[in-house]
């Protein structure tokens, strides 16, 4: 990706991580929580790529509290895999969710207080 834009680059990132883990998930039959993972982990960027052409301040914080939501979920998936016995620990990727829901929620911060 050639884009400067920080949080979409990063979460463009995460999402093709998210795919290769739950690919590991779905080999090992673990399908239902690979669903899960795959639609939060994508949605993360998606809602955050769609928020770079907001109709107003108001619609681009609004994507952007949707994607810091499926941050949330993602992490909670995420937190499953890394205590259950049975699944394998997601690393790097539980690291990552936590970073962008960080950024995410310094944007948002930010965006409001320049409203003012």
């Amino acid at each position: 990706m050639k884009s400067e834009n920080l949080i979409v680059n990063l979460s463009f990132q995460f999402a093709l991580d998210t795919i290769v883990y739950t690919d590991t998930l779905e080999e090992m039959r673990k399908y239902s929580l690979a669903k899960q993972l795959l639609k939060s982990g994508t949605s993360v960027g998606a809602n955050i790529k769609e928020a770079q052409f907001g109709e107003s301040k108001n619609d681009f914080i609004h994507k952007l509290k949707i994607a810091e939501k499926e941050a949330e979920e993602t992490e909670y998936w995420l937190m499953l895999c890394k205590h259950s016995k049975s699944y394998p620990n997601p690393g790097k990727l539980l690291d990552d969710v936590i970073v962008l829901k960080r950024i995410l929620g310094k944007i948002i911060t930010t965006t409001k207080r320049s409203q003012s």
